[in-house]
């Protein structure tokens, strides 16, 4: 692959655009010589990572921007909502923790539980149960 079709295809992820859609162009390499050369060079793969990470940002952009034209009338206000729900759609599968619904809670360290029963303990020095005149 070329190094030109590298940046072209970074640039054109980063902007929010498919791959399958840049690889439809006349001239540009196919779908799969692009995953090919992926798998093939490590930086080239976390290249396109980070590319579609700005992506789906750029995406989320686009969905504001959609929402903010009027509709001239009821179809394409119905047209428009279809547009940005699939896009948000998109951008919860694609980047969970930023554009998803849920929100998890999450528990780090131990959780200390104590007991109490009403029985009188030992005594920790002696080992003794306290005496029940003890226990008023």
């Amino acid at each position: 692959m070329q190094p030109i079709h590298a940046e072209l295809i970074i640039a054109w992820l980063a902007a929010g655009k498919t791959l399958r859609s840049y690889c439809c162009q006349d001239g540009a390499p196919c779908f799969q010589a692009v995953y090919d050369w992926m798998e093939k060079d490590e930086e080239f793969n976390r290249r396109i990572a980070r590319a579609r990470d700005s992506g789906v940002d750029s995406i989320a952009d686009h969905c504001v921007e959609l929402a903010d034209i009027e509709p001239a009338d009821q179809v394409q206000a119905a047209w428009r909502r279809t547009q940005i729900d699939t896009r948000l759609k998109l951008l919860a599968k694609w980047s969970p923790k930023k554009y998803g619904d849920r929100t998890a809670v999450e528990h780090q360290g131990g959780i200390s539980l104590t007991v109490v029963t009403g029985v009188p303990q030992p005594d920790a020095i002696t080992g003794r149960k306290p005496d029940a005149k003890q226990i008023t």
